[in-house]
C-alpha cells in the first residue's frame, strides 16, 4: 500500500505536521470507522469518519467521531441550509476522486463546504482517512478545521 496519496501530499504541501498509520481495511465491516479503529487500538471518538452530503442539493463534506451519527438538521444549519441528505457513493467518488472507505477531506478533487464535529476538539490529536482504504492520518484537529476552512459546529 502507498503511503502516499493526495490527501497526503496536500497536508506536505500546506505544511501540516502529521503521522501516516496503516491498518487492515475490511470491506465487509458493518461500521468502517469503528472497525479502523478496532484494527489500530485507537479510541472510536479519535477516529473521524469523513461523509460526503448534499446540504440543498449542493454537495458539501462532515467530519465526526466514527462512534456518531449525524443529525443532518443540525449539518443543514451549520452550513446555512434547509436541508441536507447523505450523497450517494457513486456521487461521492466523483465529487471527491477518492473510493468510498477512503474518502479523506484533504486533497478532494473538488473543494466542498466542511463541517467538522465540535467534539474532535475533546483529542490533541486524531485520526482522519489519508486518501486510501486502510489508511489514517494522525493530526491536530485544531490545524485540520484551519487547513480546511472547516466550520465547527456541534452535528451529531
Amino acid at each position: 500500500m502507498s503511503k502516499t496519496t493526495r490527501a497526503t501530499l496536500a497536508l506536505q504541501q500546506a505544511g501540516v505536521p502529521f503521522t501516516v498509520h496503516s491498518y487492515d481495511y475490511d470491506p465487509n465491516a458493518e461500521r468502517i470507522g469503528l472497525q479502523a479503529a478496532e484494527a489500530m487500538g485507537a479510541d472510536p471518538s479519535s477516529v473521524l469518519k469523513t461523509l460526503m452530503v448534499l446540504v440543498d442539493n449542493k454537495p458539501a463534506c462532515v467530519i465526526l467521531p466514527s462512534d456518531q451519527e449525524v443529525n443532518l438538521k443540525k449539518l443543514a444549519a451549520a452550513l446555512g441550509g434547509k436541508a441536507a441528505q447523505m450523497m450517494k457513493p457513486v456521487d461521492a467518488e466523483r465529487i471527491t476522486g477518492y473510493h468510498v472507505g477512503g474518502i479523506s477531506p484533504f486533497g478532494q478533487k473538488k473543494r466542498v463546504p466542511t463541517v467538522l464535529e465540535q467534539s474532535a476538539f475533546e483529542h490533541a490529536e486524531v485520526f482522519i482517512n489519508g486518501g486510501q482504504r486502510g489508511l489514517q492520518v494522525k493530526l491536530d484537529p485544531r490545524v485540520a478545521a484551519e487547513v480546511l476552512s472547516a466550520k465547527v459546529a456541534g452535528v451529531v
